[in-house]
Order: structure tokens, then C-alpha cells, then sequence
């Protein structure tokens, strides 16, 4: 009979394999990068309705209450090549000579390509090189990737955690953030409510999570106090990074776990808008738009490393408007500055008289 502590080895070793974080990190410790094909995760094709196609922008006679960029899997690495580095300058050079106002920047998950101190450290440097607006994150599972790495700096999934912890890849987050007690956050903006949501563990912790999201109780009940501030209808971007599966399900790896639990927290309210990250989803090829929930759901790109793309350079955002009266979503192509036309939404709130 075999330990626990050889049986969670063994099937932590058996989820490395078939999820192909293996084959990803080798990649990205060895250098130099490249557009690796990442699997869309959600269960379902993010496939608009018919209310949902893009729309051309017309917001001259609008009021503008926010508008912000959320950069999702960065994946920066300090790996001693510098593709994703000049890919975040690209868009860190962007954003601050940009024609119109970014009131905040929202890093929507595996800022970091494994986790590691030294990756931090190198994330700070590239941010060190530019005047920013204020900064917001939340977690993606490659920022827990500290663990499958040997004190050699290769990754060993037979000797998986190496003497780390989740708790450790967690606490580095919050340091860089300045996060105090827990990886997730909310901060009001000129009426408007982001909400940054965090996976809490990790396979450290808990194998069975693999690369999916969890939330614990505490969260959730946290996001749904946070949304009783909603019943006026001012408008809540919920930032998390997996995606969700399908309607009416809970998620399996590497998904949103229990998405039960978060689309009900969330279907009372109007004017909710869930961004999210993790499948490197190209503007220029594919929809970002879901409308089969209570909310609207937006699945952004990847700065570092966006797929299915003839563009080595390809780096995107999401540039995000909110109006008194709409949402504009815009997807940006940062290695020639230009904005995505295929990738342009806009989304009417809902006042209180139309509910």
C-alpha cells in the first residue's frame, strides 16, 4: 500500500501529463518563447447572440465615467530571453501615450509565467519604466507555478513541490499588489465596482483543483456582499481568470469550479460584466462576446501570448469604456498600436425604468 504523500505525488505527476503543463513549462523555462496553442477551457464556443454582434462606437454625446485596460496572461519570465518582455513594453507604451484616458490597469491573472520571486522582480522592473495609473490584479494558476520547479530552476513533477507551498505563490502576489489578508480585491472608481477575484489553492494544497479556479465560502460570500451595493444598477466588473463552462453547470479543470454558486450571486443584478482570461483568445479570429448568462461576459486575449497568429509580435488588450449609458469594449493590438475592428462591442445598461 502506498502513502498519501505517494499517492498525491503520483496523481499530481498524472495531472502534469494530461494537462500539458509539462509540455508548456518546458517551453518557457528553456526559452525562447513561442505561440504556444492554448485549449478554450470553457466548455462552450463564446458565441454571441444575436443582440451581441459588434457595433460601430458612437459615444460623442456620452458621459464617461471609467475607462481602463485589462492586460490578461502576461507570462512574463525571467528565462534570459526577452519576447514577452518587449511584448508587455509594447503595451505599457502604449497605454501611456494613449489618445484617450486609462483611469486604472487590471492584470486579469497568470501575470507570470511560473511564480517565481525573480519573475516579480522583473515584472517590477519593466513597470518601473513607465508612469502608471493605479494597478489591480487578480490570480491565474501559472502564478502558482512555483511548485513543479527544482531548486535547479527545471521543472521535476517527481519531486512536485519542491519545497514549496500555494501559500507561498499567494503571498508573493499579495506582496507585489499590496493586498493585505486575502488574494482578492474590490475598489469603487466614479461609480463604478471592479471586483478582483483569485483562485485560493492550488495542487499543493489541493490536487484536485488541478488548473481549475476555486473560490472558497469566504469569497463568495464576499462577492455577494459586494454586490448588495448593486441593486441600483450601477455597473460591477467582476475580473477572474478561468473561464466559466457552460450554463446551468459547475466547471471541471481548468475551468471556474463552482460556477453555480457564482452565476447565482450574480443573477439578480443588471448591468454585470465578467472579464475574464486564461485561453489566449485572438481578437482578430474569434468572438470574445457571451450572452447566455445574466451578465455579460467578455473573454480578453493574451499580451504574451495570444494565439493563432501570423504576428510574432502580437500582444492584445482589452480597452474598456463605461458610460453613463454604455459599455464599449475595444480589443487593442499593441504591436502596431491599432485597435481590433473586428473586436469593438457596445453594450446599453440598463437604467432602473427599462428592469
Amino acid at each position: 500500500m502506498i502513502s498519501r504523500r505517494q499517492f498525491i505525488k503520483r496523481l499530481l505527476a498524472t495531472a502534469f501529463a494530461l494537462t500539458g503543463v509539462g509540455a508548456l513549462l518546458k517551453q518557457s523555462l528553456k526559452g525562447p518563447e513561442t505561440n504556444v496553442a492554448v485549449a478554450d477551457a470553457s466548455g462552450e464556443q463564446i458565441i454571441p447572440q444575436a443582440s451581441a454582434q459588434p457595433v460601430s462606437v458612437d459615444s460623442t454625446n456620452h458621459r464617461l465615467l471609467l475607462s481602463f485596460f485589462l492586460l490578461s496572461d502576461v507570462h512574463i519570465s525571467n528565462n534570459g530571453t526577452t519576447t514577452i518582455i518587449d511584448k508587455l513594453h509594447s503595451a505599457l507604451k502604449d497605454i501611456t501615450r494613449f489618445e484617450s484616458p486609462v483611469d486604472t490597469i487590471v492584470f486579469g491573472g497568470d501575470i507570470t509565467d511560473v511564480g517565481r520571486d525573480q519573475d516579480y522582480k522583473l515584472f517590477r522592473k519593466v513597470l518601473d519604466n513607465y508612469k502608471l495609473p493605479p494597478l489591480y490584479a487578480n490570480m491565474g494558476n501559472h502564478d502558482y507555478y512555483d511548485i513543479w520547479i527544482s531548486s535547479k530552476g527545471d521543472w521535476s513533477a517527481e519531486t512536485v513541490p519542491n519545497g514549496k507551498t500555494d501559500a507561498m505563490s499567494r503571498e508573493r502576489f499579495m506582496k507585489f499588489f499590496g493586498y493585505k489578508d486575502k488574494p482578492y480585491k474590490d475598489v469603487w472608481m466614479n461609480d463604478v465596482h471592479l471586483i478582483m477575484m483569485s483562485q485560493e489553492t492550488y495542487v499543493q494544497e489541493n490536487p484536485e483543483v488541478g488548473e481549475g479556479a476555486w473560490y472558497s465560502d469566504e469569497q463568495l460570500a464576499w462577492l455577494k456582499n459586494c454586490m448588495k451595493s448593486h441593486e441600483d444598477g450601477k455597473p460591477a466588473f467582476i475580473f477572474i481568470h478561468q473561464p466559466l463552462p457552460a450554463p446551468d453547470m459547475d466547471g471541471k479543470p481548468p475551468q471556474l469550479l463552482r460556477a453555480k454558486e457564482f452565476r447565482a450571486i450574480l443573477a439578480p443584478y443588471k448591468n454585470v460584466f465578467v472579464l475574464s482570461g486564461h485561453t489566449h483568445r485572438n481578437f482578430a479570429t474569434e468572438n470574445h462576446y457571451n450572452s447566455q448568462n445574466s451578465f455579460h461576459w467578455f473573454n480578453n486575449a493574451s499580451v504574451g501570448k495570444t494565439r493563432s497568429t501570423d504576428n510574432p509580435n502580437c500582444a492584445q488588450g482589452m480597452y474598456v469604456q463605461i458610460y453613463n449609458n454604455e459599455v464599449v469594449v475595444r480589443g487593442r493590438e499593441f504591436s502596431d498600436k491599432t485597435w481590433i475592428e473586428s473586436a469593438t462591442y457596445t453594450v446599453p445598461m440598463v437604467h432602473a425604468e427599462q428592469a
